[in-house]
């Protein structure tokens, strides 16, 4: 039986991986294949065994990182013995997470066992010099979006295009009426739909983005609420993950005390369903930024990280915008307001912005839509595709040793 290791570090990483293990339940000589390693709910629904849990991996930044770098470590140097040894796989396959990925395949790959990687790192915005690493890491790799691969080209280094799974989740048109009225349900609200103004409110997925962010969030809110005066106004937040209700709820409560009346909702998930019911989103930078821009919203940008984690961050980057939307259409489409910009004047004045320009929010509609056409490929069939091929190929390589 075949056997494919697999680290996913974050969510995101989770979200993305889970369709291509359903993908290779559907090629014939891969319906046996042993999947394993570190991953989330996704990808072990699909059949993984989690051999360890991956919130170990999920930090940003390098100041919260180092918090957890002997963890970290510790973590990954087990997991390098482990597949050096009893869980030696036919093929290593790293789904984002860098850092710690690509040290882990590095020293698979030296030791012969082929090694891929899903979801290029920011190469084309920061650190480019880790070029060098993946040449030496990476046997190929898969890369989400389309001027990734020219930059592999040329410094010789096999990659595919797959395209983004979200834009083959998410329609080319979204259904607003029917996302509210299916809100409104989930709210319990008697109306059948949510009248008036939709704002979505996406805070990250993080403790440290709840902790830095969140709270700007929420005096956004409150001042928007302030100067919508007399308008229906909901704001839907989707919580990702439960560990971050709590803070979440302490947020609310005090929002509630300063505002009875303001209508903030808080939703398990259903980052989705909240998107698509949005008029305008307030989010934190991140692959969520992606999704609303599927979902052809606009939206602010905005995200604040610790002052060293900024100072190191600024004099890596050359590209001058953070948000995925902008880096992927090449220039600013939609506003970024980070670190001392990252104030709740200046982001309801964004927000308000949106409101007050139906011609710009067309114009921008129609700019997501051809970046969705480009994006959306079969990604999941593609990346097991991948996957297959270099196990056959291995194969066949042991078989002409011996």
């Amino acid at each position: 039986m075949p056997k494919l290791a697999c680290v996913a570090g974050e969510p995101s990483g989770d979200l993305l991986a889970a369709p291509a293990l359903s993908a290779l339940n559907q090629i014939p000589d891969m319906s046996g294949l042993d999947v394993y390693g570190i991953g989330g709910p996704r990808m072990q629904a699909e059949g993984m065994d989690l051999v360890w849990p991956m919130e170990t991996l999920s930090v940003r930044g390098y100041v919260e990182a180092i918090k957890q770098l002997p963890a970290i470590l510790k973590l990954r140097k087990e997991l390098i013995a482990h597949l050096l040894g009893e869980g030696r796989p036919d093929v290593y396959l790293g789904i984002d997470a860098p850092d710690f990925n690509l040290g882990v395949e590095l020293q698979l790959r030296k030791a012969g066992i082929p090694t891929l990687h899903f979801v290029s790192p920011s190469i084309w915005a920061w650190r480019a010099g880790r070029i060098k690493k993946i040449a030496q890491a990476v046997e190929r790799m898969l890369c989400i979006f389309p001027f990734e691969t020219e930059i592999y080209d040329r410094t010789g280094i096999a990659s595919t295009y797959v395209g983004h799974p979200l834009a083959s989740d998410i329609p080319l048109e979204p259904n607003t009426g029917t996302a509210r009225e299916k809100m409104a349900k989930t709210l319990n609200i008697g109306s059948g739909s949510l009248d008036g103004l939709v704002i979505a409110v996406l805070p990250g997925s993080r403790s440290s983005e709840i902790e830095l962010i969140a709270p700007i969030f929420f005096e956004t809110m409150q001042l928007l609420t302030e100067k919508l005066k007399g308008q229906k106004l909901h704001f839907l937040i989707p919580v990702a993950t439960p560990r971050l209700h709590a803070p979440l709820e302490q947020l609310l409560l005090k929002a509630k005390n300063l505002n009875p009346d303001i209508q903030i909702h808080l939703l398990d998930g259903m980052a989705d369903e909240v998107l698509e019911a949005s008029d305008v989103v307030l989010i934190a930078s991140g692959t969520a930024t992606l999704q609303a821009a599927l979902w052809k919203k606009p939206m602010v940008i905005s995200y604040k990280v610790p002052w060293l984690t900024a100072q190191i961050m600024k004099r890596q980057g050359y590209l001058p915008y953070v948000g995925l939307p902008n880096i992927l259409c090449g220039e600013f489409v939609v506003p970024e307001l980070l670190q001392d910009e990252a104030t709740p004047e200046k982001l309801a004045m964004a927000i308000l912005g949106w409101l007050e320009s139906p011609v710009k929010v067309a114009q921008l509609k129609a700019r997501f839509t051809q970046m969705h056409e480009t994006l959306r490929r079969p990604t999941g069939l593609l990346v097991a595709q991948a996957i297959s091929q270099t196990i056959a190929s291995a194969s066949k390589m042991q078989r002409s040793a011996q």
